[in-house]
């Protein structure tokens, strides 16, 4: 490839496969779980993959990273990694089994004992994955990658929805985890042959990259559950399951449309880290395809999430519309900066990253503790908007000391999509006030897909229309414009036979 951007929307295309099979399992799952267990059933899972979730950030070691920036890992440098995470895997398992008890009698739930005691076999398995898969995101191969990703997810959501349909039990999301987990192991170790042995040689060496990472990622985590568990033992279960299915909900379009894209990132930024103007390039033509992918399908979901909750959900799932509206819109507007954490891990600023994950806590955890105490569960929506913005501003402002970026450049990049995304929204808003409420399920799919192609054709037409006027400058519109191009001339040789 040319550059290594082409390498990047190269890798983008090939595991699009995947994040499409992946994507509408997660989807459907989400779907087939709500029909059958009610909001206190996602709330249960949700305290206790909580306390999983922080247990785990807290000793996250991050040496997969490290792994992807060394220069010439060895077998005894994944045996040592395999080391380290069997032993965290082990102690961590017997850690959550242990608080299970007191989790319980904290959140008045019996039910938490045994989901917390089945969880920690999950953190067991975790321990047990093979380290060398990091190595398919690190030299860009895929269709391992392919056959990983699909398999577990595949053999997850078969699991869970089984489970789910016949015994319409929170046991359902517990079980499917442990095959999730239980699929990796199998697969990476067929896929990738590896053969661990104990040691604890380059364990230095490691941690010489990871420390910051792993504590950027206990700052990270603790910012982004806290708020789980004050809402599950100042509200209950309930408002917790609808916190968690409208947060999963609202993350799913934008983490799905960009996932293509960010699975390549962090290798490819790495390995121009030493040349300051094709890593600048990089970013600015891999942050753009980003946002130009993610605003649309965060802000589109958000402006139909009222026919697609109730569609999809049913009526006992209203109250996740409000959330869906406002932390779609806010997560996709985020793509604005995201990109500053591979950048930052790539140069190597692995400090810098955990100092504005620590101020992002310090500003973040008071805000949504008054929010929910003042307000409730709405109170926790609003912190989230406001706080959600002024990442996006520090994370701009942060990649502009890294490399040199103005914010106003950063931006610029996306005003196309940042104006056809707004038309977007009020052309959909708009059509949504004239069609009017819908009664029955066949009506409201006809809205949903009417909402959709009317969303899908603005954005589209508006994107084109700016960019002719523009006289068609280097964007997203290039990107899309190179790929297809080459896609067409691939297929043109496929079916054109070479002459004798």
């Amino acid at each position: 490839m040319s550059s290594v951007t082409d390498r990047l929307i190269q890798g983008s295309l090939w595991i699009s496969l995947s994040r499409a099979i992946v994507n509408g399992l997660s989807t459907l799952s989400t779907f087939i779980l709500a029909w059958y267990l009610g909001p206190s059933d996602f709330g249960l899972v949700a305290i206790a993959t909580t306390v999983l979730v922080i247990l785990s950030s807290v000793t996250e070691l991050s040496l997969t990273q490290a792994l992807i920036r060394h220069e010439a890992p060895s077998e005894v440098h994944f045996s040592a990694v395999w080391t380290l995470s069997t032993i965290r895997g082990a102690i961590l398992g017997l850690l959550l089994a242990a608080i299970a008890y007191p989790m319980a009698d904290i959140y008045q739930e019996p039910r938490l004992v045994g989901v917390m005691m089945a969880l920690s076999l999950s953190l067991l398995m975790s321990g047990l994955a093979n380290p060398r898969r990091v190595m398919l995101q690190r030299d860009l191969i895929f269709w391992q990658d392919f056959v990983l990703n699909v398999s577990q997810k595949l053999v997850g959501f078969l699991v869970t929805v089984i489970i789910a349909v016949m015994y319409r039990s929170y046991w359902a999301l517990v079980l499917g985890t442990l095959a999730y987990q239980l699929t990796n192991i199998v697969v990476s170790y067929t896929v990738l042959p590896f053969k661990p042995r104990i040691t604890l040689k380059h364990v230095r060496e490691l941690f010489s990259f990871s420390l910051w990472l792993t504590a950027g990622q206990i700052v990270n985590t603790l910012n982004w559950r806290f708020e789980y568990l004050l809402i599950g033992k100042l509200l209950g279960a309930a408002p917790l399951g609808h916190y968690t299915v409208g947060n999963t909900l609202s993350t799913m379009p934008t983490r799905e449309a960009t996932a293509p894209l960010t699975q390549t990132i962090y290798p490819g930024f790495a390995s121009v880290r030493n040349d300051t103007v094709r890593l600048t390039a990089a970013y600015q033509r891999a942050q753009a395809l980003l946002a130009a992918l993610a605003l649309p399908a965060g802000i589109g979901v958000a402006v139909v999430a009222d026919p697609l909750i109730r569609l999809a959900l049913g009526e006992k799932w209203v109250p996740v519309i409000v959330i869906v509206q406002s932390l779609a819109s806010v997560f996709a507007l985020q793509t604005l900066g995201s990109l500053v954490q591979p950048l930052g891990m790539a140069k190597g600023q692995t400090r810098l990253l955990f100092i504005r994950d620590t101020q992002m806590l310090v500003v973040r955890m008071p805000i949504i503790v008054m929010g929910l105490l003042l307000w409730g569960l709405p109170g926790v929506i609003y912190a989230r908007i406001l706080t959600g913005l002024f990442s996006t501003a520090v994370n701009m402002l942060l990649v502009k000391r890294l490399i040199g970026l103005p914010v106003w450049t950063q931006l610029s990049a996306n005003l196309r999509a940042l104006f056809s995304v707004a038309l977007m929204a009020a052309g959909v808003s708009g059509a949504s006030l004239l069609i009017g409420a819908a009664g029955d399920k066949p009506t409201l799919a006809i809205h949903l897909v009417v909402l959709v192609l009317i969303g899908a054709a603005i954005y589209v037409g508006s994107s084109i229309i700016m960019w002719i006027a523009m006289k068609k400058p280097l964007g997203p519109e290039t990107e899309v414009q190179r790929v297809v191009g080459k896609l067409l001339s691939k297929a043109k040789r496929i079916s054109v036979p070479k002459s004798a």
